[in-house]
């Protein structure tokens, strides 16, 4: 043995120093061959870190913490008693440890790392253990606390007071902590372990435990006051700090999972809240996560909760300590005190659980109390503390608007003057901080930001529900006397104009689903502008008029809505000139809610042309979105001035960035990052819809077409015989950005119809027509570049979905030059273009599937057999599968099945209804597990159909019926009695009902044979009862596939219960 920890201890210490570089990879080898056979090498590890060297030291400290991995490895995923032998051998070395380093010890001062490390060791050795083998776990830990009293000194041990908090910290966070067990794959043995160990340490120990660990924190608290009335900074007040914090931690710990008898008691109700306002941080943190615990606990009866929070006096507390820790707040002016700011939002969650409306009478006289508290949090200057509470808001509006639902009585006046203030706090809070510049702003930050926006604008929506004209109030008084500020010549906050335009933006966001929209005319009228007497302008309060003579009828006789009045005044109030790009931005995202009067401001140098790139870029996206949502409002007049006001933008924008390493690859990362080109392309999609709308005028649509596409097939020629050489990235990237502009303006028209409707008026189809063969020529020139194929794809799947089989006779020499150079990471996206061809061309592509389905299916068969190595390879892997199945279900939903078994493909037929199978059986890919099920199941619907009476000859594939009977059936049921099969995870959840869909579509395709093969043959040899087995194969039968669903799951799920026990 001593030369064996002589190694062992030596391999350690070389992988611990990189610079034996020699030794480094053996000591690695040796090391990790020990973790793998823990089971037989956990001895060597025990003896090096409890034991001592032949000169009676420690072994060193890298030794000591690699030992208790490796007991880790020994006793993590062990769910059957330890032989005797071993456990007498653990637990004696263990206990031998605690009394020489935590009782007489200095509990390993100098690393506490490996006072942590040992902690988790213990406590998994206690999982272990606890039930069977060591029932006295926690009273021979007990035992070892106490000292001999004395008047100068703990009456506890502290290093094993800590001990005892850091294991049953450990323990319950091991069987109860649900964010744990949610990060680990479920186990069920695991988890019926946990349980065991829970209800064993709630039967036998909870009482004591509770008892010891608040014994301990009253002698320290007692011990602590007495050390604060003579110092403030001394070795003994921070160990009784220290063990005060780690004690409210642990109870805090067990506090949601055993009797809460135990924890709501006269001792604990004072003890927690003499600690509430601790002058310790760290004390009062602990503290708050205690009381929050015990109130989230799961309490049968509304009043009981409502009781809880009555005894614990808990709003009376909370209003007291907000109120000084808003002192101390404002005092500390802008010193920010992150410790601090987290206790002010520990509180704020505590006051999340005052509020139980189910309970009428005490929860109205509780509000009364709590409400003005979470006003004055949401109104706190830290974002963080006014969202901890978000969801008592939640919960008090949903109160209130299932009040509303049921009385047509006037809202209560407290109700209302709750209310008025929180839309002030909500508008305040939605406001930017002025000393803040977004720009400088990191995109975590942001949208941190953005998020908070988002949730104050859902409560301002749910108020809007409760009472409209509260809102309407509040938002139009304050956006008015703002922009009416602004318009007279007052000099503007850029933060109090920015909240003035973004009010506008979500009180339409708000009132989008609630007001009649009326045609915009009006408002045109009252700007002065001319937009070709036709298309919509804003809101008015109007008669409701037949679509067809709504153009005919003067809306600018009829009064204004709220929101049409606000667009009247943040148009007039030219505060699209404010001299801060967030107020220009937040202005387009305002008006471009409705087809606009605006649209000067959106083409000139205020937005489209703007000077400001970043002004300029989102622009490019809101007129995009405009136009897209008005289409049919803008007249053919319109679309064409439109053109022409942005034609001079579609110069190609190529952005070189700035590489990190040399050796990056430029022009990935030039398409990687394409700069302004990015929202360029919503640009093109744009003249694509407005060309599309002069659908009247034929040879005048062909003609502007042609003068948007043609300067891009110059670019492509022009640039073409450079780009070849490879050397030059800009000429490449020139084509890239062409062939993508072009897809775009395909995509700016609608969809290709099928069946064609009478009158359709299809798009300039032979310029179509020319731009794919262009596209095409371009690619056989330069197949060898990825980025030039996935433009390629993208441009196709543009120009297929606008002009359906027009271009049809291009795809087989499309087909050939993308497969001619192909890199594996373009097989997803290769497999969704194919998908996509299906949906629009159907039967016409079955030639081209025809060539392509066998030679695509065996290199993606040896592509998923092939082995997984790291992360990356692992997310491909997943993507590939999934895009194949949904390539193959597409294939059989568009009924090209004849595909599969043509006399090119029939030789592979087989082979793939065994990779299909294959994956069917694959627990670890819930996903891919449903979509084989689904298929294979389309397959029996289709291939197995039985002899008709009329011919007396099969309608699918001779033979198909045995296949389905020896190998799909029994792959269906060996996944549902796998012990990975979790039927509580939802996603096999859908894996199992999927199952049960494809054994009813068996029995009812098959019909009296499939039912004689469950009966007589299958279910008797995988042992079933008779009784269950007619049951079974009745229900199959007779139920429709939503009854027999359910009793499928219940079914399996009785079975899994019965098994388990």
């Amino acid at each position: 043995m001593e030369e064996e920890i002589h190694r062992y201890v030596e391999a350690i210490c070389i992988a611990s120093e990189p610079s034996q570089s020699h030794l480094h990879q053996q000591a690695f080898e040796y090391l990790s061959n020990l973790r793998q056979n823990a089971n037989e090498t956990w001895r060597l590890a025990l003896t090096a870190f409890t034991g001592v060297t032949p000169e009676g030291n420690k072994y060193p400290e890298s030794v000591r913490f690699y030992s208790l991995r490796l007991l880790d490895e020994f006793l993590d995923n062990r769910f059957e008693p330890l032989d005797e032998d071993s456990f007498r051998t653990l637990q004696q070395s263990l206990i031998s440890y605690v009394h020489s380093e935590y009782v007489y010890g200095s509990a390993e001062s100098n690393a506490s790392y490996l006072r942590n490390k040992f902690s988790h060791t213990l406590t998994l050795f206690f999982l272990c253990t606890y039930v069977e083998q060591w029932p006295t776990f926690f009273t021979d830990l007990f035992s070892l606390i106490r000292l001999p009293e004395s008047p100068s000194r703990p009456q506890f041990n502290r290093h094993v007071s800590l001990l005892l908090f850091h294991l049953i910290s450990e323990i319950s966070g091991e069987v109860a902590d649900q964010t744990i067990k949610s990060a680990r794959t479920f186990n069920p043995i695991r988890h019926t372990r946990d349980s065991r160990v829970r209800d064993a340490v709630r039967e036998r120990d909870a009482p004591l435990i509770n008892e010891a660990v608040l014994t301990i924190i009253v002698d320290g608290t007692e011990r602590l006051a007495e050390l604060r009335k003579t110092t403030t900074s001394s070795p003994e007040l921070s160990e009784a700090l220290e063990i005060v914090d780690w004690g409210i931690r642990t109870f805090g710990s067990y506090a949601g999972w055993i009797d809460i008898n135990l924890t709501i008691t006269p001792i604990t109700i004072p003890l927690l809240f003499s600690l509430l306002p601790d002058p310790n941080l760290a004390i009062r943190l602990a503290t708050s996560t205690a009381l929050l615990r015990i109130l989230a606990k799961g309490l049968k009866e509304p009043e009981d909760k409502l009781q809880l929070v009555k005894v614990l006096a808990l709003g009376q507390v909370i209003d007291a300590l907000e109120s000084k820790t808003r002192a101390e707040q404002v005092a500390r002016g802008s010193n920010e005190d992150e410790g601090e700011e987290s206790y002010r939002e520990a509180l704020g969650r505590l006051l999340n659980e005052c509020e139980k409306p189910e309970v009428a009478a005490d929860a109205t006289r509780l509000l009364e109390q709590i409400l003005p508290v979470m006003l004055r949090f949401m109104s706190d200057k830290y974002d963080d503390t006014c969202s901890t509470v978000f969801p008592l808001l939640q919960t008090i509006l949903a109160s209130y608007k299932r009040s509303r639902k049921v009385s047509t009585d006037p809202l209560e006046e407290s109700k209302r003057s709750f209310l008025v203030s929180l839309l002030q706090v909500i508008m305040q809070k939605m406001k930017w901080d002025d000393e803040e510049d977004p720009s400088d702003l990191d995109d975590d930050d942001f949208s941190a930001f953005e998020t908070l926006r988002k949730d104050l604008r859902s409560s301002m929506d749910a108020v809007f529900t409760i009472d409209q004209d509260l809102v309407t109030n509040a938002v139009r008084t304050l956006s008015l006397q703002t922009l009416s500020a602004y318009r007279s010549g007052m000099s503007l906050n850029w933060n109090d104009a920015e909240l003035a335009v973004y009010l506008v933006y979500i009180f339409g966001e708000i009132v989008k689903s609630r007001i009649f929209y009326c045609d915009y005319l009006s408002l045109i009228s009252r700007l002065n502008f001319t937009a070709g007497g036709k298309g919509r302008a804003a809101f008015c309060v109007a008669p409701v008029v037949p679509k067809e003579k709504r153009r005919e009828v003067d809306y600018s006789e009829y009064p204004l809505t709220p929101h049409g009045e606000m667009l009247l005044a943040l148009v007039q109030s030219s505060i699209s000139a404010f001299p801060h790009r967030l107020v220009a931005m937040q202005f387009f995202e305002t008006v471009a809610q409705c087809i606009m009067p605006t649209l000067e401001a959106i083409v000139d140098a205020r937005g489209l042309h703007s000077p400001d790139s970043t002004v300029r870029s989102r622009t490019y996206y809101l007129f995009h979105r405009f136009i897209k949502e008005s289409r049919n409002d803008i007249s053919e007049e319109i679309a064409v001035n439109l053109v022409q006001g942005i034609k001079d933008l579609l110069t190609i924008q190529v952005d070189l960035p700035t590489l990190d390493s040399p050796d990056d690859d430029i022009l990935a990362e030039a398409i990687k990052n394409p700069g302004l080109f990015d929202s360029q392309l919503y640009l093109f999609e744009t003249l694509g819809t407005l060309i599309s709308l002069v659908s009247k005028s034929p040879d005048q649509q062909a003609s502007m077409l042609l003068s948007i596409v043609t300067p891009l097939l110059e670019e492509l020629s022009s640039n073409l015989p450079a780009a070849k050489g490879g050397k030059d990235p800009i000429p490449i990237l020139r084509i890239h950005h062409s062939i993508m502009a072009l897809g775009n303006v395909a995509k700016g028209f609608p969809d290709y119809p099928s069946p064609v409707p009478e009158g359709y008026r299809l798009p300039s189809l032979d310029v179509f027509r020319q731009v794919a063969q262009a596209i095409l020529s371009c690619l056989e020139a330069m197949n060898v570049f990825k980025y030039v194929r996935d433009a390629t794809r993208h441009a196709f799947a543009r120009i297929i979905a606008t002009t359906g089989s027009s271009v049809t006779h291009l795809i087989p020499p499309l087909m050939a030059n993308l497969l001619a150079q192909f890199e594996p990471s373009e097989l997803v996206d290769f497999m969704n273009f194919i998908g996509l061809l299906i949906h629009k061309l159907q039967s016409e592509l079955f030639n081209v599937l025809d060539e392509l389905i066998g030679p695509l299916s065996a290199h993606i068969t040896q592509l998923l057999n092939q082995p997984v190595t790291g992360t990356d390879d692992s997310v491909e892997h997943a993507e590939t599968k999934r895009a194949y199945l949904t390539l193959l279900t597409n294939v059989m939903s568009s009924d090209l099945h004849d595909i599969f078994i043509s006399d090119r493909n029939k030789a592979t037929f087989e082979p793939l209804l065994i990779s299909m199978s294959r994956l069917a059986e694959d627990i670890s890919d819930s996903s891919s597990q449903k979509s084989a099920f689904a298929f294979l199941s389309r397959c029996v619907q289709v291939w197995c159909q039985p002899a008709t009476a009329a011919d007396g000859q099969a309608q699918g594939v001779p033979g198909f019926e045995r296949f389905v009977y020896e190998r799909l059936v029994p792959t269906a049921f060996v996944v549902l009695s796998s012990p990975q099969f979790n039927i509580k995870d939802g996603q096999m959840m859908v894996v199992l009902l999927e199952i049960g869909n494809f054994l009813q579509i068996v029995c009812k395709t098959r019909g009296q044979e499939a039912r004689d093969f469950f009966l007589s043959a299958f279910l008797p040899s995988q042992g079933w009862p008779q009784d269950t087995a007619i049951e079974f194969t009745g229900k199959l039968q007779d139920l429709d596939n939503k009854a027999f669903r359910k009793y499928f799951a219940d079914f399996v799920r009785l079975s899994r219960s019965q098994t388990s026990s």
